[in-house]
């Protein structure tokens, strides 16, 4: 009997990458690592990667069972190396920094009060990270001007620095 893994969806230009936490470590679906790398991940590719870095695994997408071949943290920044791209840097940092850590920290124990990351997502392609700490979410200020265009027209008008401004103050 085979296993079926639901994943976690995250969101980069408009491209899905479908994610698992498997084995205390991160799993990515190759297809879609490849379609945000800008190359087609294919056997050629994955005979690269050591036989520990890869895996075909049965996922629950879309509400439909899917086997889907998945390439592990390791792999993933393997793949990066071989087909080196300047702009995957931004794709290398996304990685370590959203994605990896949002699998890792949904991974923490329940009652736990330390800080952690965490997703907004809103208006079906807005998605915005989130550090939740002593149970509050906290939006970074590099990212407020993508909560403040969505908030309202009152609050389109003005700019976003100098609502931030006037909210600093108080």
């Amino acid at each position: 009997m085979t296993t079926l893994y639901e994943p976690t969806l995250f969101t980069r230009h408009n491209r899905p990458l479908h994610t698992l936490w498997l084995e205390s470590q991160a799993w990515f679906c190759a297809r879609e690592l490849g379609r945000l790398m800008g190359r087609f991940v294919d056997e050629r590719c994955i005979g690269r990667l050591d036989p520990d870095q890869w895996r075909t695994l049965k996922l629950l997408r879309y509400g439909r069972e899917v086997e889907a071949l998945m390439v592990s943290e390791s792999g993933a920044y393997t793949l990066l190396a071989h087909h080196y791209v300047p702009e995957n840097r931004s794709l290398r940092h996304w990685l370590t920094h959203e994605v990896v850590a949002v699998l890792r920290d949904g991974q923490g124990a329940a009652g736990d009060d330390g800080p952690r990351l965490g997703q907004m997502r809103w208006g079906g392609e807005r998605v915005v990270s989130l550090l939740y700490w002593q149970s509050e979410p906290w939006v970074r200020l590099r990212d407020m001007p993508v909560v403040v265009d969505e908030v309202g027209p009152e609050l389109r008008e003005t700019r976003w620095r100098g609502w931030v401004g006037r909210v600093l103050r108080f």
